[in-house]
């Protein structure tokens, strides 16, 4: 896992984070990474090639919250996102995140406790996943 830190937004993590955010939203988000210090992005590589990332907002010594995350298509399947998931989880004890339904299983099947937040987006439902190491 490599921190993201370049002013420029690489291609590779450009399309990464339009998996996990709206395509208008990319280069807003990015900055928040690069310009705010209780955000950091992270790298995932694959033989050379950037396959994944997450980003996180510290909370606290303990807890953040995971505010995107994404794979490859063709790299999914394979264990990377988990392997990010366990990299955080070596830092904090307590991460929490906000997905949709399509994310739902994945962290659950990490071991993440899932809370429907309702219809928070005309037509779509949100959930609150929370994981505290035990």
């Amino acid at each position: 896992m490599n921190i993201v830190q370049a002013n420029t937004i690489s291609p590779a993590i450009r399309k990464l984070l339009s998996f996990a955010t709206s395509h208008k939203k990319v280069q807003q988000e990015y900055e928040k990474y690069i310009l705010l210090s209780n955000r950091t992005l992270y790298s995932f590589e694959v033989e050379g090639e950037v396959v994944g990332c997450i980003g996180i907002e510290h909370i606290s010594l303990s807890k953040c919250e995971i505010k995107h995350i994404a794979v490859l298509v063709n790299q999914r399947g394979k264990g990377i996102g988990s392997k990010m998931i366990n990299f955080v989880a070596n830092e904090y004890t307590s991460i929490v995140a906000e997905t949709d339904h399509e994310a739902v299983d994945f962290y659950r099947r990490y071991g993440f406790f899932i809370t429907s937040l309702g219809e928070k987006y005309p037509g779509v439902e949100r959930f609150l996943c929370q994981y505290t190491k035990q």
